[in-house]
């Protein structure tokens, strides 16, 4: 098993051929390394219309007592897109899409993991599931140049959120241009139910302009050894799911919200917070309860909850009163200065005893407390 796995890793790697990618022996020097390229004054040829995965498309609840087995595949591609307009960077992603698409499966599924690379792509790659017991996640057994690809197979033992990300030598790198997702194992009983649920993403890019400079961006080393990062986004692109681009997201009063967030980093923390709301539920890391019982494991009425690079959260909302909720994190240089905000606009019948923005002062309704 072992001698099997290194192979794949050096097969990957080029080891002994005569198109040698280094990577497990020292640093990546390859031609078309994406973090090598020139920069230039003006925005490069996109290769898609944008790399933000939409937080509505996630897989249903499970809904079945049995376990099963899943067939999934990873793509790795490598694609040119904008971060905001005017400026284009080189992602390095899981199926063009930051975050990478949710693997949902039930405690005790067994997934028979296909990782191919793209044969377009320049540099090898391989993905770590924190949801696995076994060498590097699968970081080795999946190892694929481009053009290939790996498989492995891994039965989902305990349940929880977990990041899944790349992992070769410079997964710093690879995983601050994209390449991390999430792999939700829920518990053999279920989900409490939630009318809607959203996936987000939290990540950082180091380029060699300052942020909003028209142009070709590269990966800065330097500046992500330093941890200074010019974006910290949400899905990969600058307000993605604000009001202003695609968003807002929607949600009706009454209604009960459940939000996932995978934190790539791979240095900074999150500090997730939704203004004009709370997280009236929330599980730390990820975690949940193998009985079932998710009242008592869950952390109630939490204003911001951190979540450390290659981490997740689970947070759920009520939707009280109609409302512009805004998802930020809050190092809220973050959002003023480099890109991070959702937005989940509330529809519905206002709630005066809860929430009136129009008082003027004056009450026939007695004191409040």
């Amino acid at each position: 098993m072992f001698n099997t796995s290194r192979r794949r890793l050096l097969q990957a790697m080029g080891v002994g051929g005569a198109a040698t990618v280094a990577g497990c022996a020292g640093s990546e020097t390859i031609e078309e390394d994406p973090a090598d390229t020139e920069s230039s004054p003006g925005p490069a040829q996109t290769d898609v219309d944008t790399v933000a995965a939409d937080p509505t498309e996630l897989p249903d609840p499970i809904d079945r007592d049995e376990p099963t087995t899943h067939e999934v595949t990873l793509t790795v591609e490598e694609v040119t897109a904008e971060i905001e307009p005017g400026v284009t960077y080189k992602y390095l992603t899981f199926g063009g899409q930051i975050p990478g698409p949710m693997v949902r499966v039930r405690q005790g599924d067994t997934v028979e993991l296909t990782m191919e690379s793209d044969s377009d792509n320049a540099l090898p790659h391989n993905v770590d599931f924190h949801a696995v017991y076994g060498t590097g996640g699968g970081a080795v057994a999946t190892t694929a140049a481009p053009g290939e690809q790996n498989k492995m197979k891994f039965r989902a033992r305990y349940p929880g959120a977990f990041i899944y990300h790349c992992a070769v030598p410079r997964l710093d790198y690879h995983i601050s241009a994209g390449m991390f997702g999430m792999i939700l194992v829920e518990p053999k009983g279920g989900l409490p139910e939630a009318d809607r649920e959203f996936y987000l993403g939290q990540h950082e890019l180091y380029t060699d302009k300052e942020a909003g400079t028209e142009g070709n961006h590269k990966h800065n080393m330097d500046a992500m050894v330093d941890e200074n990062p010019n974006y910290v986004l949400l899905n990969g692109e600058k307000y993605a799911w604000a009001a202003a681009n695609d968003g807002p997201l929607t949600a009706e009063v009454g209604e009960t919200v459940r939000v996932f967030l995978v934190c790539g980093g791979p240095n900074l923390s999150s500090n997730f917070h939704p203004i004009g709301n709370v997280w009236s539920r929330a599980y730390r890391d990820g975690g949940l309860p193998e009985d079932g019982d998710f009242e008592s494991y869950a952390d109630r009425n939490i204003q911001t909850m951190k979540v450390p690079p290659g981490s997740c959260m689970i947070g759920e909302m009520e939707m009280e009163v109609p409302e512009r909720i805004k998802l930020v994190d809050h190092a809220l240089s973050r959002v003023r200065h480099k890109g991070l905000l959702a937005e989940i606009d509330v529809e519905g019948e206002p709630d005066e005893s809860i929430y009136d923005p129009d008082f003027d002062g004056t009450s026939n309704d007695g004191p409040m407390y």
